[in-house]
């Protein structure tokens, strides 16, 4: 049993109220916000049309712009009751050649083109590349890529200051253009100067979750881990095909996984991406950790009010896998149409979750619970409401470890879960299935179904009469717990 149609009511309540809006969807929408979405009331628009985690690109605005955003959320999240998830995104390096002389350059395949560190404005013969750690990477036939892959070098000879190659392909070249170099990782850490101060800024405004960019190796995550220290949680931007030989590890050091399709579309062949995607979907799932689809998902409605068939189809697959997550960029940042690309994400997602060919799909594709007795009673749990149509599945949690396992089941009912810490609530916004409730702390489990079903009536999750599956962890406290299983009637207030 799928839940259908849209709850919204007026905002009402305090933080750990009830809640005023209920998503009719178990996929998620994250959203970039930017210059097209600075004001309260467009960002009011976003989170009533389907946006469950806004997020916050490091690598555009300033500390105030993202500020005065985040300040807007939060008071937003008091107005509405709705714990709401925020994101910042590090810029991560950025790997550009530097300027020309006389403005943009033309290039003819089979000349010979030289990068150095000198700081003299480039030519048609060479230009300055301030990255002495690429060129301490580079081999003879190692490919260089510039411009998001328009023009293709490949080394002839380097040293420590220089490179000479060979221009394999493209034919323009302008002032600043990035520099991507395949099949090589590069002796750099993911977080710059700029990061680091950007880190300070995002963890004290008290953001939920911190994306890493340029991440090549387990020891890079493990490095932000240190970092952030707990204060929020890290997800791992996989842009970087280095990271792939490392998968398994990467997504165990991290607490989520972002797919970002777009650099890796530009270090690898085209045709290897929808693979990769499916394959880190999947290995995300399979450890619990949830994970977001991203980049050039609805790229067209950046300028036009409605997407090709083509990225309606991704966005599709995106679900149709079982992410967590599917996110807008410039779409919602920069673009004129923010709002009917969320809107129409939403309701690709929906239709997505009604069709009985994606409840198959999910079905066949649970993970082996693993054997102890918390995942053995999360996937009964999964097993007794498909069995009785439960309207919902229900948790208790303060870590969100409890919540998480349930998610991981991909279950085809919504998954309420209570916790009475904020910052859970507030992380837990980006999972499947999930509509958290910040509720006051809970003494026993009798307790505990009580909020459930007046939780469940009051949310519009279940009608009375109806029943819940509960799991929860009894002592109280102890993260990943999960040691019971119970059936429960709604009952309204």
């Amino acid at each position: 049993m799928t839940t259908t149609g849209t709850t919204a009511t007026a905002p009402t309540g305090s933080p750990t109220s009830s809640s005023t809006i209920r998503r009719s969807r178990l996929t998620k929408i994250v959203a970039t916000l930017g210059p097209s979405t600075t004001t309260p009331e467009t960002i009011a628009k976003l989170f009533e049309v389907g946006v469950d985690v806004f997020r916050l690109n490091f690598s555009h605005g300033t500390h105030e712009d993202h500020g005065a955003r985040l300040k807007v959320l939060r008071e937003m999240e008091a107005r509405t009751g709705r714990p709401i998830a925020v994101m910042a995104d590090l810029q991560g390096p950025k790997l550009r050649v530097a300027t020309f002389a006389n403005g943009p350059i033309t290039l003819m395949p089979g000349q010979s083109f030289r990068l150095d560190l000198s700081k003299e404005p480039g030519d048609t013969r060479r230009v300055g590349m301030f990255h002495p750690e690429i060129f301490a990477a580079l081999t003879p036939g190692t490919d260089l890529l510039l411009d998001d892959g328009r023009v293709r070098l490949r080394v002839e000879s380097c040293g420590p200051d220089f490179a000479e190659t060979v221009v394999v392909s493209g034919t323009k070249l302008s002032d600043r253009k990035g520099v991507n170099v395949p099949g090589v990782v590069l002796p750099l850490s993911p977080l710059t100067k700029k990061d680091r101060e950007d880190l300070v800024f995002a963890l004290d405004s008290g953001v939920d979750w911190v994306a890493l960019s340029f991440v090549q190796r387990p020891e890079d995550v493990a490095e932000a881990r240190k970092l952030v220290a707990g204060r929020a949680a890290l997800m791992s931007k996989l842009e970087k095909p280095q990271a792939i030989a490392h998968l398994d590890e990467i997504i165990e050091l991290s607490d989520g996984i972002m797919v970002a399709r777009g650099d890796l579309g530009v270090e690898l062949p085209a045709e290897d991406v929808p693979t990769l995607q499916k394959r880190i979907v999947r290995e995300s799932r399979r450890a619990g950790k949830p994970v977001i689809v991203a980049t050039q998902m609805l790229e067209s409605m950046v300028s036009a009010p409605a997407p090709t068939r083509a990225e309606a189809s991704d966005v599709a697959t995106a679900v149709y896998d079982g992410a967590d997550a599917v996110m807008l960029s410039a779409e919602t940042a920069s673009g004129d149409y923010p709002i009917e690309a969320v809107s129409m994400m939403d309701r690709i997602a929906r239709r997505v979750e009604h069709d009985p060919l994606y409840r198959t799909i999910m079905d066949a594709q649970h993970p082996d619970p693993q054997q102890t007795a918390a995942d053995a009673i999360t996937a009964a749990a999964r097993q007794v409401a498909h069995t009785i149509q439960a309207a919902a599945i229900v948790t208790y949690t303060t870590s969100g470890s409890t919540t998480l396992r349930a998610a991981r089941e991909r279950p085809e009912q919504p998954i309420l879960c209570l916790t009475s810490v904020i910052e859970t609530a507030r992380r837990l916004q980006l999972v499947f299935g999930v509509h958290a409730v910040h509720t006051e702390d809970i003494a026993n489990f009798s307790e505990m179904v009580q909020k459930a079903t007046r939780t469940a009536h009051k949310d519009g999750i279940a009608l009375e009469g109806q029943r819940l599956v509960i799991t929860a962890g009894v002592p109280f406290g102890t993260p990943g717990n999960t040691n019971i299983l119970r059936i429960a009637w709604v009952e309204a207030e």
